[in-house]
């Protein structure tokens, strides 16, 4: 846990942090969330059950590691409900956000009544989430990624190149990336990536990516490393952080006159995008392999990647057997 030690939450939640952990292999970024949403959601419980005010009252600094399951048996669907609204009104979170807060909720709520058998009934099970706005994701064009690529240069530039490289051919998520060792290379021209809830695939890596591996291994220095095992190295002889990573990216998107943030949408996330996209349009990959290819659970989450481009809107228009079907003109008819 990095968010709060364990003697600082109540032991139901530790607990069921610690059973996400190891029974349901959660990765500790998503173990993380779950401890921050569901620290938020009893610190905002007690302001509701004290009838403290919520303008005046700073929510974070109250204690919650003496809740238990009288205190969790008073809350009910309508509370849940009040806590979402504060999170959107007061904290203005986005539909994203709050929907993310009530997936926790309902986990941890279907723990204790499942699991634990400590409520006859799930007071949370029709906690609804709210609808979100479906936008098309953002991706660099063709022409980008290749002026992307031929952007990078400096000290670091073989490190550099082969980063880009397998995020824009590979997919790679930007923690698979970072925790990349040496080991994880192949002989067969595969490289074995650890995803989401530590699950293992393998990835093929095409001559582009072959290429930058090697260039960037005859450089890679292999002294006084304080991670031997780890493929990218930082500048301090670390394995490479991801806010390292970010900057990198960050730092050629605008070089190359695409300003990169989270904010505007072009961020490490969105190269993954683009690789799958790339993948979609130029070469046709079947949606479901595609899904392997990225390591989702279901085809559902793949979709996302695969939006169409206005071409494809338009060669679907023309492709349609009336698109060339055009009113016949009337004949005049002859006077008497």
């Amino acid at each position: 846990m990095s968010y709060k030690e364990f003697s600082e939450l109540p032991p139901l939640l530790t607990e069921y942090l610690i059973y996400n952990q190891t029974v349901k292999n959660r990765s500790s970024l998503t173990v993380d969330e779950y401890c921050r949403d569901l620290c938020l959601f009893f610190q905002y419980m007690i302001i509701l059950k004290n009838k403290l005010n919520e303008n005046t009252t700073n929510i974070d600094s109250i204690d919650i590691k003496n809740i238990d399951i009288d205190f969790i048996r008073t809350i009910t669907l309508n509370d849940a409900y009040m806590f979402i609204v504060y999170c959107k009104n007061k904290r203005s979170n986005s539909a994203k956000t709050r929907s993310r807060k009530i997936s926790s909720i309902r986990g941890f709520f279907k723990y204790i009544t499942n699991k634990k058998g400590l409520l006859t009934v799930n007071p949370m099970e029709e906690l609804e989430t709210p609808k979100t706005k479906k936008s098309l994701p953002k991706y660099l064009t063709l022409d980008q990624s290749v002026n992307l690529l031929n952007a990078i240069d400096g000290k670091y530039k073989e490190r550099d190149y082969l980063i880009i490289t397998l995020f824009l051919n590979c997919g790679l998520r930007l923690s698979e990336l970072c925790g990349l060792n040496l080991g994880d290379i192949r002989s067969d021209n595969t490289l074995k990536v650890t995803g989401k809830g530590n699950k293992e695939r393998i990835v093929y890596l095409n001559d582009a990516c072959r290429d930058a591996l090697n260039s960037y291994l005859k450089v890679r220095t292999a002294d006084g490393l304080k991670d031997k095992n780890a493929l990218f190295i930082s500048r301090q002889k670390n394995r490479i952080s991801r806010k390292t990573v970010q900057w990198i990216v960050y730092k050629y998107l605008e070089k190359t006159g695409i300003k990169g943030s989270e904010s505007n949408g072009y961020s490490v996330h969105k190269l993954r995008h683009t690789a799958a996209t790339l993948m979609y349009q130029y070469g046709h990959v079947d949606i479901r392999v595609l899904k392997d290819v990225l390591g989702h659970e279901n085809l559902g989450t793949t979709e996302i990647y695969t939006h169409l481009s206005d071409k494809d809107i338009e060669r679907a228009a023309l492709a349609n057997p009336l698109s060339k079907i055009k009113k016949r003109e009337s004949k005049p008819e002859k006077e008497d």
